[in-house]
């Protein structure tokens, strides 16, 4: 039965009213007698048993799907055909119709894309950071990146797309890493610095992927039962924390200076990259993300494919054995997802796992 509580939040999801407007409009709606099923209060929704709480929002349907198709079609005939500037103005009319009128979630995720790949070419065509970018970091490359913020925060000023706001916010911190790593190298005097120092840029990164993920929580924890655009905005945020992190691992176990290959394979470093994946997925296990731990497995894949191949083994045998080993740790994880989250939660103190998604049962009707 749909509840009057259900059909405020699909309307404060799909950005008709504000949050706020949604909090005051249900006491009003109800005092007034509307025809719809009584909402229950807070504590009582919180005890309603639920199947998923991470359910993607900008997959509504196969219309979705077939309009997105037709953009991506159309876009990227236009990009072959057209000049760099001709592709903006058809994204901003698509968005307006798709986005800003029919308020479709899908058709706006590519469009927001598009946004992206054309700041992209927009920006390495005035500015060119160059290939060694932790060698010597120039002007241009703070120039470069410091466009991505303003474009994608001016779309997201628009069209309230949220994945516009977690690229904007995770533009924004790199325009910082970048902002950190010139200033280091400013102060070191020495152009090469990161490259004769490895490690210091290992920590500067780790620091902004700390922020990143912190950002991410901060939008979480502020929609614990993921009823609003707050719950979109940390999963797209989750979804760039996880490789950020790990790649800053990969960094700090670096000891020899070099940069990590993706398959490299020497003593320590491959178990460590496995015991810092297996972290994350435990993090993403009590933070109830799902997008946290897929995307991670990209790395756990060449962690454990590292460790098969300081055996013996052909190389047949490590590859199918990697896939094999990371194909039954998804099927674990994604099937027994729910009961381990209650486990996790019960070991957890109460005041941290009250802030926390509530981990219950499947709806059973």
């Amino acid at each position: 039965m749909t509840e009057l509580r259900s059909i405020l939040d699909e309307a404060v999801r799909q950005e008709l009213i504000s949050p706020e407007a949604g909090g005051r409009l249900l006491p009003f709606l109800m005092e007034r007698g509307v025809g719809v099923a009584e909402a229950q209060p807070a504590m009582a929704a919180e005890g309603q048993a639920w199947s998923d709480t991470e359910t993607p929002r900008f997959v509504r349907g196969f219309h979705d799907v077939l309009i997105t198709i037709g953009v991506a079609v159309a876009l990227g005939g236009l990009w072959g055909l057209a000049a760099l500037y001709a592709v903006l103005p058809a994204i901003i009319v698509l968005s307006e119709i798709l986005v800003r009128r029919q308020r479709l979630a899908l058709p706006a995720v590519s469009l927001t894309i598009a946004l992206f790949c054309w700041t992209v070419l927009l920006m390495s065509f005035f500015f060119k950071p160059g290939t060694a970018f932790f060698n010597d970091i120039g002007a241009d490359m703070t120039q470069f990146v410091a466009g991505f913020p303003i474009i994608l925060g001016l779309y997201y000023a628009r069209y309230r797309v949220p994945l516009a706001l977690a690229l904007c916010i995770m533009s924004a911190l790199a325009l910082v890493l970048a902002l950190l790593l010139r200033l280091v190298q400013w102060a070191s005097g020495d152009p090469a610095f990161f490259g004769n120092h490895p490690m210091v840029l290992a920590v500067v990164f780790l620091a902004c992927a700390l922020g990143l993920f912190a950002t991410a929580l901060y939008f979480d924890l502020g929609d614990r039962l993921r009823r609003t655009t707050r719950s979109d905005i940390a999963f797209w945020l989750h979804l760039g924390a996880a490789p950020a992190l790990l790649f800053s691992v990969r960094l700090l176990i670096s000891f020899d200076g070099s940069w990590l290959d993706v398959a490299q394979s020497v003593s320590i470093k491959t178990p460590v990259v496995v015991i810092s994946v297996a972290v994350l997925m435990l993090i993403g296990l009590v933070i109830d993300r799902r997008a946290f731990v897929t995307s991670g497995l990209l790395s756990l894949g060449f962690a454990i494919y590292g460790i098969f191949r300081q055996g013996s083994a052909t190389v047949d045998t490590y590859i199918y054995t990697t896939l094999i080993v990371v194909g039954a740790i998804v099927l674990i994880i994604g099937t027994g997802w729910m009961p381990l989250r209650r486990i996790v939660l019960r070991a957890l103190p109460a005041a941290i796992s009250q802030k926390l998604p509530p981990a219950v049962l499947a709806a059973t009707s």
